[in-house]
């Protein structure tokens, strides 16, 4: 057994260049783990993640919305950051995505709190590139001068323990 690709990409070309959305569909791996980093904001750069309540009703949320796994997780003021890995595979990452934040809004119904239409998300290679990746979210706060360090930010967790 190899890989399998569960996507109606095209191969890569050039055309990604000033892209507004992401290509869908992630590519699987049918050995080993696999896991993607997950980039979604909030309608029109409204900064209204980064706050208890919120937090609380997202881990609800993701708790729930279990065709993918969210692992460790960051919130900025208007976009969340996090690791996230597929439990069940014939669900595409983009369809998840939209379900969960359906479940949020549904549950939620805030006349603020809108994601926007889609999510980046990128497939990460192996356990080194995801502890980079990871202390590069920590720092986030930190640049956006809204703490002097990683620890002081409390909006971040684990829902789900991911492992490779």
């Amino acid at each position: 057994m190899g890989d399998f690709k569960r996507t109606t990409q095209s191969p890569p070309s050039d055309e990604h260049v000033g892209r507004r959305n992401p290509s869908p569909g992630v590519h699987l791996q049918s050995l080993g783990a696999t896991r993607v980093f997950l980039t979604v904001n909030t309608r029109d750069g409204l900064p209204w993640l980064a706050n208890g309540e919120v937090q609380e009703k997202l881990v609800a949320t993701w708790r729930e919305a279990t065709a993918w796994l969210i692992g460790d997780y960051l919130l900025m003021p208007d976009y969340l950051h996090a690791f996230v890995a597929p439990r069940e595979i014939a669900i595409e990452i983009e369809d998840w995505i939209k379900y969960w934040k359906s479940q949020f809004r549904h549950r939620h119904n805030h006349a603020e709190w809108k994601f926007q239409s889609r999510g980046w998300h990128h497939r990460l290679r192996d356990d080194e590139n995801c502890s980079v990746k990871w202390m590069y979210v920590m720092e986030n706060p930190v640049r956006k001068g809204l703490v002097e360090t990683p620890d002081e930010w409390t909006y971040k967790g684990k829902v789900f323990e991911l492992g490779w």
